[in-house]
């Protein structure tokens, strides 16, 4: 793997790119000689950057759990409990920029969001990326109508999950507290539907199968993941896939994630040797096979002018509204640039034999 790829990717991670919650669950249990005290007291000094505010919230939003229950702030807390407290895995936002950005906003109510993110939008600002983010778009889009002044109550603007800058796709957008912290729980709890649509390199000899391999930072490369499958390093991650469509040298897949770790779906398909196309971070960007035909390499380099990203699009977001319980399912059609590319393979293909 080419060290040149690392300032962008770099980049990538440090403005929290990566298909991935953003919400972690912290479990403890309580000491034998423990006096009872009020729940929100005994976090207090058990959570990093708690406050007695934010751990009543929490509570009110049934995001902590007493033997497996949700439990009022006024709960007193006894020796052997088990506690689980959903939290924010980061510092939540303090500067940024309003901008009038164009948002395709596929749905809106009074709880949430759902919306469309092209490729090439960055999520979230970071390191080099300060403006131009959808986190930017959501600060003029939520913030005072007059002034665009911030609405610091809702962290990260209300966002519970991400996606890559360069994979297209739906985002669900909270807009309240109480709607954030429970898409966040549906999130950590797996209940959240994600389906996502992937090029990969290859063929495949079953028509489906699932990637169960720890994600985490390269043991050499820090600024990039790995697939650990043993679970020696990183966080559980599994992936269900299934050929959708076969093309020889490349396959179109549909992707479910049972867990949403930074790169999941391009880490994993790498470990299995079947690198997204045109992923110049996971050596989707290198030819592969018949790379001795010239008519070959300049269809392929063809399809990467069109398509100057991975291919990998956030199709189906499905999960419960925090307020009615009502399940809500979304589906964001392929964009242009990936449609563009299908077709193009299915001509080729079509044209030519296998074994040219």
């Amino acid at each position: 793997m080419s060290e040149k790829v690392l300032p962008e990717l770099e980049d990538e991670l440090e403005n929290g790119e990566g298909s991935e919650e953003l919400y972690e669950r912290i479990n403890m249990q309580v000491d034998k000689g423990q006096e009872p005290l009020r729940i929100d007291k005994f976090l207090m000094n058990r959570v990093e950057n708690a406050t007695r505010n934010k751990i009543q919230q929490a509570c009110e939003s049934s995001m902590v759990l007493v033997n497996e229950k949700p439990v009022k702030s006024n709960y007193k807390v006894k020796p052997g409990d088990r506690i689980i407290v959903y939290s924010s895995k980061s510092p939540e936002s303090t500067e940024v920029v309003p901008e009038n950005l164009p948002l395709n906003i596929v749905y809106e109510d009074d709880d949430l969001m759902v919306i469309n993110k092209p490729a090439g939008m960055v999520v979230h600002p970071g390191c080099g990326n300060y403006t131009g983010t959808l986190v930017n778009g959501l600060a003029w889009y939520l913030g005072d109508e007059h002034t665009r002044a911030v609405t610091p109550e809702i962290p990260r603007f209300g966002l519970v999950h991400r996606i890559d800058k360069n994979t297209s796709g739906l985002l669900v957008v909270a807009k309240s507290d109480k709607a954030m912290n429970d898409l966040a729980k549906q999130f950590f709890d797996h209940t959240v539907q994600r389906r996502y649509l992937a090029l990969v390199w290859g063929d495949f000899e079953e028509d489906e199968g699932t990637v169960v391999a720890h994600v985490g930072r390269h043991q050499r490369f820090r600024k990039i993941m790995d697939a650990y499958p043993d679970g020696e390093y990183g966080k559980e991650a599994i992936t269900h896939y299934k050929v959708l469509e076969r093309f020889n040298y490349v396959t179109l897949i549909a992707c479910r994630l049972e867990t949403g770790r930074t790169h999941q779906i391009r880490v994993h398909m790498q470990h299995i040797g079947h690198s997204l196309f045109n992923d110049d971070t996971y050596g989707g960007n290198r030819i592969v096979k018949g790379t001795i035909f010239a008519k070959y390499k300049q269809f392929v380099e063809n399809c990467f002018e069109i398509m100057p990203r991975q291919a990998l699009h956030a199709q189906t977001l499905g999960f419960i509204h925090p307020r009615t319980r009502q399940p809500m399912l979304f589906e964001s059609p392929l964009p242009e640039d990936f449609k563009s590319v299908l077709e193009k393979w299915r001509r080729y293909v079509a044209a030519r034999p296998l074994e040219e």
